[in-house]
């Protein structure tokens, strides 16, 4: 470009040396200047008219016009990176295409959106479930899943977490959606068909909930009869086993209970039987509950807590995820150990926790510990008399209410279980 510019000023030199020449010879030095100036920029005007000609005509010209200087340099400066232009265009377009093959192999809907939250571009399985058509690009999104909780989560603008629904085009179907934020706050929508997962789920929750209902009459028959037998026992020999046999029934009225009421939690809606809750009042009742409980152990049960918190909630589940805190910690605390209860908030959370001095818990195994009847180890459960499903109810209460459970622990230092409320639920 450089050596073409020079070459543009050598042909200008030579043209104004060359008019004054003639100007000089003629006596017309003026007059022989301007005209070699217009000339110069006619020159100009018709090496510019020659590139707008190409660059109209450049999808059907494969090279630009010959010349030499600057405008040289020029034309085939735009000639290179049109070049480069339409091989870097066409990896793109084999990249796009690429894309487009593996989207459209996914037995799953993927969903692009634009800014505005409009479609951009959706594979065949999303047009599948739900009925998209090419005149739909463009639209809203919200336009083709009009459900209440999808507006919300859509608009809300948090999605770490999936949210299921019922098919807007199929009765029979649950999807399942996930966002994510790309680019320039677009979005991408994963849809997936979780039926056959939402349908054995169902059964399970079902299962559940109508064999233990069943269990409850004859284990109530049985422990009657158990009752009677203890009573009118006279043989020594007997005591024993009838001690362990009633033990072992309290035990599964215990679980059958716990499996009910995890059950309810399950296919209830929350937000039912929703109160203002004074906590004070509520923990001083669970640490009486718990010193009678953890009596033969003379254990000091501590509790601090801030006065006037109070809880929007149902009182009910709340009482049951605390007093599980509570009494999981007696059971596991040795004698004459320390259990500390704690009230208090920030400017953003509530939080209620229990430490305890107890064996504790290996860092491995706190993940789990929400699950449903796990063990930390084989024995834990039955020598302390527990189900197994006191973490799972106190997870799902919290989520009932927002909340979300932390648990620290350390082996042989004890454990800390925090329950943390966001401040928008509190009255």
């Amino acid at each position: 470009m450089r050596q073409g510019f020079y070459a543009e000023l050598k042909r200008l030199a030579w043209l104004m040396i060359i008019a004054m020449i003639i100007g000089w010879l003629s006596g017309a030095l003026a007059v022989c200047l301007v005209l070699a100036g217009v000339a110069y920029i006619g020159w100009l005007l018709w090496q510019m008219r020659r590139l707008h000609i190409w660059l109209a005509r450049s999808d059907e010209a494969e090279h630009p016009p010959e010349t030499d200087g600057l405008w040289g340099d020029i034309f085939d400066s735009i000639y290179h990176l049109q070049r480069r232009h339409q091989h870097e265009k066409q990896e793109l377009q084999a990249v796009v295409n690429r894309i487009q093959e593996t989207t459209s192999a996914l037995r799953d809907g993927v969903i692009l959106l634009d800014q505005r939250g409009h479609l951009d571009f959706w594979n065949p399985a999303a047009q599948r479930l739900l009925g998209f058509h090419a005149r739909d690009q463009g639209l809203s999104v919200i336009n083709f899943v009009r459900h209440p909780r999808f507006v919300s989560y859509f608009e809300s603008g948090e999605y770490s977490d999936p949210l299921e629904l019922p098919s807007p085009r199929f009765n029979s179907k649950q999807l399942q959606f996930q966002i994510t934020r790309f680019g320039k706050n677009e979005r991408l929508i994963v849809v997936r068909d979780v039926t056959r997962i939402h349908n054995l789920e169902q059964m399970r929750q079902d299962f559940v909930a109508n064999v233990s209902h069943e269990l409850r009459t004859p284990l109530t028959v049985i422990n009657g009869y158990l009752e009677t037998l203890a009573d009118h026992n006279d043989k020594p020999a007997w005591d024993r086993p009838l001690q362990q046999m009633q033990q072992q029934a309290r035990r599964m009225a215990l679980l059958i209970n716990d499996l009910l009421l995890l059950s309810q939690l399950e296919t209830t809606d929350s937000g039912v039987n929703l109160k203002n809750i004074a906590l004070g009042p509520m923990l001083a009742v669970i640490r009486s509950e718990a010193m009678a409980l953890g009596s033969e152990k003379s254990q000091q049960i501590l509790l601090e807590c801030e006065p006037d918190l109070y809880l929007s909630g149902n009182e009910k589940e709340l009482h049951s995820a605390f007093s599980n805190l509570v009494i999981n910690a007696v059971k596991y605390t040795p004698e004459q150990g320390t259990i500390a209860m704690k009230l208090w908030q920030d400017k953003s959370r509530l939080y209620f926790s229990v430490t305890d001095n107890g064996p504790g818990i290996e860092q491995k195994h706190i993940p789990r510990l929400t699950e449903r009847f796990y063990r930390v180890d084989a024995s834990r459960n039955s020598g302390t008399g527990g189900t197994g499903l006191g973490l799972a109810i106190v997870k799902h209460v919290l989520l009932r209410h927002d909340a979300e459970l932390k648990i620290s622990s350390e082996p042989g230092k004890g454990s800390v279980f925090t329950c943390e409320f966001p401040r928008e639920i509190q009255r």
